[in-house]
């Protein structure tokens, strides 16, 4: 088998990128639509917030389809930055992804619960956790053997708990979950808390 060239190693890690950028964007997005929904309310006024949401993501992109069709040359600017957020969505050597492991159980929504309810006690009154304080948390509970810090932060976007990589708690920045990513909590756990 021949040694792929410099040029298919770099168009290998550009779509491993974009492909990563793709699940961020994607994970933000639906993370944001779903923060709209109200626990408060019941029927449709309930999830009146998630479809205004879901109207100005479609306005926005329906946007940048017109702004592209009309002045394609804007895509000379808007090509190599999206080739240079792809390249900056690769982890670091440091900070390896591990490979998606196709046998990995897919969690039910009473587990999505459960981990949205750990992290929001985690964060408490503060703005945010961060991934090691989480990861510490599950390995003291005996969860989590073996995982990195990098496992974590690929595997919680995919539970829809959205990660971001500047997270600001007790004057440290790292990857965490920030207060505001996260989605309303379930009308169940909502009354169970006010219990």
């Amino acid at each position: 088998m021949t040694q792929p060239t410099a040029m298919q190693r770099g168009a290998r890690t550009l779509t491993h990128g974009q492909r990563l950028l793709i699940r961020r964007l994607t994970a933000r997005a639906a993370a944001w639509v779903r923060a709209g929904r109200r626990t408060d309310l019941e029927g449709i006024a309930a999830i009146l917030g998630c479809i205004v949401r879901l109207v100005v993501l479609a306005a926005g992109a329906y946007g940048a389809w017109l702004l592209i069709r009309r002045w394609p040359a804007v895509l000379w600017v808007l090509v190599p930055l999206w080739c240079w957020a792809a390249i900056r969505a690769i982890p670091g050597e440091d900070e390896e992804t591990p490979e998606e492991d196709a046998s990995a159980p897919q969690a039910t929504e009473a587990q999505r619960e459960q981990l949205l309810t750990l992290v929001r006690d985690l964060i408490g009154d503060r703005p945010g956790v961060h991934l090691s304080t989480l990861l510490d948390h599950l390995q003291k509970h005996g969860q989590g053997e073996g995982w990195t810090i990098a496992l974590l932060r690929t595997r919680l976007p995919l539970l829809g708990v959205p990660v971001r990589k500047s997270v600001k708690v007790a004057r440290r920045v790292a990857y965490g979950v920030h207060r505001d990513d996260l989605p309303q909590p379930s009308p169940a756990e909502a009354q169970q808390d006010a219990a």
